[in-house]
C-alpha cells in the first residue's frame, strides 16, 4: 500500500478546538442571506492568475493534451502518493473509464450505493451491465459492507463504494470482502480528494479510484473534467489508450475506446487551483467543526442529526448534511429558503427508485436506509470561504424554525480559527493560490 504524505495533511486529522467567544451566536445578528455556493469567492483572489494561465495555453495552440494536462496529472500524483494518473472529459467519464478497463461487458453485475449521485449507476448500465444497489450505515450514508457480502453473486465483476460527502467508505471492510471474492474495487471518489483511510488517500485503496473536477467540488474546474488513479500499471495503460478512441499509434486502433480528454486550458485553471486545496480542505473541516457547536448551543440535538467526523481518516466535508426527522425536511428547507439561505438535498429519490431503473425490478422498502436518508437529509453550506456570521445565520435560522431561536448555553468555539487551521501547510506544489465561477443548478 502507497504511503501518504504526512506533510500533505494535518498533524491532526480531526477538527480542531480555539476558544473564541466572538463565535457565540448571539454575538450578531442575523445576516439577510447566506448562499449554499460562493465559487465567486475564490475567483475573486486568484482572477490574474487564472486569466495568465488562460491565455498561456491560448498562445500556445496546444489545446487538447497538451502539456499543462501532462503536469497536473503529476502535481495530482504527487499530492495522492499515486504512481498513476489518467485525466479525462468528467467525473462520469472516469466511472465509465474504469469499468471499461476491468473488461466489465454485458450482463455483468456491479454493486454499488443507491444513495449517490446518478453517474454512479448510469456508467455500470451503458455497458450493458446491471447495477445491484446496497443499502447504507445509517450513521455514515456510505455503503454497507454487509449488504454488500450479501450480495456478490456468481455474476458480480465489481464493487463500487462511493467516498460520500467527502468520508471515505469502510475500507476496513469492504477489501476484506473484495479480495475473498475475488472481486476488482473501483472507487467513486468524485467528492473527496484528499480525503484518507489510515493516512492512505482515497483513490489509492482500491484497484482504480475515480475523480471529478466539476466546478463545485473541492478541487473544481470551470467546466467538465475528471481524472482517475490507480497502483496498477495494466490498469493506467488501458485507461490512457481507452481515453482517445482505443488509438495507438495515430490512426491505429486497438480496441474500442471513447473520447474523453481533458482540455488545456481547464488543466491550467486547475494547477493555478492544486496549491490551495490542502488549505481550503482545512477550512472546510473548520466550518464543519464551527456547525457542530453551533448546534450545540441552540440545544438542536432532539430535532437535528448533525454528521460527525472520522476517526479513522480524514473527512474533507464536500458537503455538510444534517438529518431531519418526524417528516419535517421539506418544511425546514422551506423556512430556510424564505429567510434566502442555500441549501440542497442530495438525493431526493434513491436510484434504485428512479424510473429508469424501474425494470430492474426494485421496489419501495428494499433499502430501507437509503430511503429514509433520502426523505430526511439536507444539506447546508459548507464552502472554505463561508464566514462564521453566515454560519450563525444559518444554525439561527434553523433554530428559528424548532422555536429555540436564543443560545441555549454558550460554549468556547470548537473550530480553530481560519488562520490556525490554515497554519498547517502541505508540500510546495500545494502553497500557491485561491479559485472560479458560479456553480448552475446541477451540483452533482
Amino acid at each position: 500500500m502507497i504511503r501518504p504524505n504526512a506533510s500533505m495533511l494535518p498533524a491532526n486529522n480531526s477538527l480542531k478546538t480555539v476558544n473564541s467567544t466572538d463565535d457565540r451566536p448571539e454575538a450578531e445578528s442575523l445576516l439577510p442571506s447566506v448562499g449554499l455556493l460562493a465559487l465567486d469567492r475564490q475567483y475573486a483572489g486568484l482572477r490574474e492568475e487564472i486569466r495568465m494561465a488562460i491565455e498561456r495555453v491560448c498562445d500556445s495552440g496546444r489545446f487538447i493534451l497538451g502539456p499543462d494536462v501532462h503536469e497536473l496529472e503529476c502535481e495530482l500524483a504527487r499530492a495522492l502518493l499515486v504512481p498513476h494518473v489518467i485525466s479525462c472529459a468528467s467525473g462520469s467519464d472516469a466511472l465509465l473509464l474504469a469499468l471499461l478497463a476491468l473488461g466489465i461487458k454485458v450482463g455483468d453485475e456491479v454493486i454499488l450505493p443507491s444513495y449517490t449521485f446518478f453517474a454512479t449507476a448510469s456508467a455500470v448500465t451503458r455497458l450493458g451491465a446491471v447495477p445491484i444497489f446496497a443499502d447504507i450505515d445509517p450513521i455514515t450514508y456510505l455503503i454497507d459492507p454487509a449488504d454488500v457480502e450479501r450480495k456478490i453473486s456468481q455474476r458480480t465483476r465489481a464493487i463500487m463504494p462511493v467516498h460520500l460527502f467527502g468520508r471515505t467508505a469502510n475500507m476496513d471492510a469492504l477489501l476484506p470482502i473484495a479480495r475473498a471474492a475475488g472481486l476488482p474495487v473501483v472507487e467513486d471518489a468524485a467528492q473527496s480528494i484528499l480525503s484518507t483511510w489510515h493516512g492512505n488517500c482515497s483513490g489509492a485503496l482500491g484497484d482504480v479510484g475515480c475523480f471529478s473536477f466539476y466546478p463545485t467540488k473541492n478541487l473544481g474546474g470551470i467546466g467538465d473534467g475528471g481524472f482517475l488513479t490507480t497502483t496498477r500499471d495494466d490498469i493506467a495503460a488501458s485507461l490512457k489508450l481507452l481515453r482517445v478512441h482505443g488509438m495507438e499509434p495515430r490512426y491505429y486502433h486497438q480496441v474500442v475506446g471513447i473520447n474523453s480528454r481533458l482540455d488545456s486550458i481547464q488543466a491550467a485553471v486547475l494547477r493555478v487551483k492544486l496549491p490551495h486545496l490542502n488549505d481550503w480542505t482545512t477550512a472546510r473541516q473548520s466550518n464543519a467543526a464551527r456547525y457542530m457547536e453551533l448546534f450545540s448551543q441552540y440545544d438542536l440535538e432532539h430535532h437535528v442529526v448533525v454528521p460527525g467526523d472520522e476517526p479513522r481518516g480524514r473527512h474533507v466535508w464536500n458537503q455538510f448534511v444534517i438529518r431531519v426527522s418526524d417528516g419535517r425536511r421539506d418544511a425546514l428547507r422551506a423556512h430556510l429558503t424564505k429567510c434566502n439561505v442555500g441549501t440542497e438535498i442530495y438525493y431526493p429519490v434513491p436510484l434504485h427508485l428512479q424510473k429508469c431503473f424501474e425494470p430492474l425490478g426494485w421496489r419501495t422498502g428494499d433499502l430501507p436506509a437509503t430511503e429514509r436518508a433520502a426523505d430526511e437529509t439536507l444539506a447546508l453550506p459548507i464552502f472554505p470561504e463561508l464566514e462564521p456570521a453566515e454560519q450563525r445565520t444559518v444554525v439561527g435560522r434553523i433554530a428559528e424554525f424548532f422555536g429555540t431561536p436564543t443560545p441555549q448555553r454558550s460554549t468556547a468555539d470548537a473550530t480553530g480559527s481560519a488562520s490556525a487551521a490554515q497554519a498547517t501547510n502541505g508540500p510546495h506544489f500545494l502553497r500557491r493560490m485561491k479559485a472560479v465561477g458560479r456553480a448552475d443548478d446541477v451540483r452533482c
